[in-house]
């Protein structure tokens, strides 16, 4: 069976003044797939997410998500509105829980918008009709099932600020996870993580790809994890796509060894093994200043 198209960026152009961030790229994310989004910092992969996302606006370009038979312009949505309307749920670089809440407070917040239609924005609530608290127990079983499968269960009283690093990491996921997603963004989830935990990412990805069917768009630096669990592999460098396709075909790219290890050096890599490229070097500050 193809696969079905979820996400298609034709001609993504984002500029800030006189600096192009990301230059004309296009690209197609497929339902029940992982995609990665590498490249060497300042690539322009995070300001990709913030349009995708709402944060900011293309300058450019056409964003189509595929969602229950309709297809939806995301720069034609209001920012805030992208979650509910475009089913697209997000991580960031730094982890953003509410610190002060418990972890199951954490998940339970997330599924705000249909708490809030089902309280009749806060009538039905108040009154404690059975609308509201079915959609209530509804909300606390999402947030139960993804505590069970990021092993947080029993630190489901405890304050998100109290856990692990690498704990809060998947907190973050299930979070984005507990909105019922089509489409998730996970901007380095694996970064800061040991060698045991992001292993223990992977399995958790493939097994949210394979069992809820949805597409996955991850930024990673950590070459074990794209290369480990990415179905397809787009590879940015000054803000241009210079490489798409299979993660066997990506690291091979004479175009990607030179992003990572710099020109003098691709003749010496093509020798090497072929996951030494894309773990070298990440190139530093760009000159073209571009968002990472």
């Amino acid at each position: 069976m193809s696969p079905v198209p979820l996400l298609a960026v034709e001609n993504l152009t984002m500029c800030f003044g006189g600096l192009v961030a990301v230059d004309n790229i296009s690209f197609t994310a497929y339902r029940g797939e992982i995609t990665a989004i590498i490249g060497p910092n300042g690539a322009g992969k995070t300001t990709v997410f913030n349009c995708l996302t709402g944060f900011y606006r293309p300058s450019a370009g056409r964003l189509a998500v595929h969602k229950d038979g309709e297809i939806l312009q995301l720069e034609r949505i209001e920012g805030f509105r992208i979650v509910r309307r475009a089913g697209i749920a997000r991580t960031f670089q730094n982890i953003r829980l509410f610190a002060g809440m418990t972890v199951l407070e954490n998940l339970i917040v997330a599924q705000h918008n249909p708490l809030m239609k089902a309280s009749v924005f806060s009538l039905a609530g108040l009154l404690g009709l059975p609308r509201y608290r079915a959609a209530e127990r509804a909300a606390v079983e999402r947030a139960r099932h993804w505590l069970d499968r990021i092993g947080l269960t029993d630190r489901a009283d405890w304050l998100a600020a109290a856990l692990p690093y690498g704990a809060q990491r998947r907190l973050e996921i299930a979070r984005a996870l507990c909105t019922g997603p089509a489409l998730l963004c996970l901007d380095e989830p694996a970064a800061g993580l040991n060698p045991r935990e992001s292993a223990e990412l992977n399995d958790l990805l493939l097994g949210v790809r394979d069992e809820e069917q949805i597409g996955i768009l991850l930024i990673e630096h950590d070459m074990s994890v794209v290369m480990g669990i990415s179905d397809h592999v787009i590879v940015l460098d000054y803000g241009r796509k210079i490489a798409d396709g299979t993660p066997a075909e990506v690291r091979a790219d004479p175009e990607v060894i030179k992003a990572y290890l710099g020109e003098d050096e691709i003749d010496n890599a093509a020798e090497e093994a072929p996951l030494r490229p894309l773990a070298g070097r990440e190139g530093g500050a760009r000159a073209n200043g571009a968002a990472a």
